[in-house]
């Protein structure tokens, strides 16, 4: 710093960067509290501490924009769990998956398999709704994946089913289509998993529901035949 200069504030060091910010045409700006908690992976005892730890989450720039963290909801110790990619307007609405038509789709799916809504339990990689319902990205996907692996672990299923391509890329860790992995079980975090096609797409494209019902009679067949 040169002679005679009066060394800035913080505060209005930020205001300058704030101020550089706005000149590149820069709107929206997530900062990222130091803090905030990382969650440790096996570190809550059950599933009501894991929502509280997550209450008010800042972890990513949907926190800005959603009205209701969507948790999940079910049996806590359901052999059958569904994961889907993010709640959507309903959802981020009453805090609660798979609550508008697509969860509609979905109680009539699991009440086909021969299971109740309550006896299963629901989830989505993404806790929060994207705006505008868009894709999940790469960052708001990666915030919330401790999360699910927590909810998983302490759920312990004996299948997942992945509703979409996200979901399944997701907790797969791949890239592949839905379309390709759609119908073959699959592993992860010790757990068997069934891709299938999210129930949205199914109201788009209901000649597809066939293909879903031929993957959920496996998951039925092989849940009604595991031990224990």
């Amino acid at each position: 710093m040169g002679p005679g200069k009066t060394p800035l504030s913080i505060g209005q060091e930020t205001a300058r960067e704030l101020e550089l910010f706005r000149d590149l045409g820069i709107q929206d700006l997530f900062l990222e509290s130091a803090s905030v908690p990382a969650l440790a992976a096996g570190s809550m005892p059950d599933l009501p501490a894991l929502q509280k730890f997550l209450a008010g989450c800042p972890r990513c720039k949907l926190s800005g924009s959603r009205k209701n963290i969507v948790f999940g909801q079910g049996d806590p110790k359901a052999d059958l769990m569904f994961v889907g990619e993010a709640p959507g307007g309903d959802e981020d609405e009453q805090g609660l998956a798979f609550v508008g038509r697509a969860g509609q789709l979905l109680t009539k799916i699991i009440e086909a398999m021969g299971y109740k809504r309550e006896g299963v339990y629901i989830a989505n990689v993404v806790k929060c709704r994207p705006p505008n319902n868009r894709d999940p990205e790469a960052d708001e996907v990666a915030s919330c994946r401790p999360f699910l692996e927590e909810q998983i672990r302490l759920i312990s299923p004996k299948v997942i089913v992945t509703l979409g391509t996200f979901a399944a890329q997701a907790l797969l860790e791949t890239d592949e289509p839905i379309g390709r992995m759609r119908g073959q079980w699959r592993t992860a975090r010790g757990v068997r998993v069934m891709p299938t096609f999210h129930p949205a797409f199914l109201l788009r494209s209901p000649e597809r529901k066939k293909d879903v019902w031929e993957d959920m009679k496996k998951v039925r067949d092989y849940l009604a035949e595991a031990p224990g």
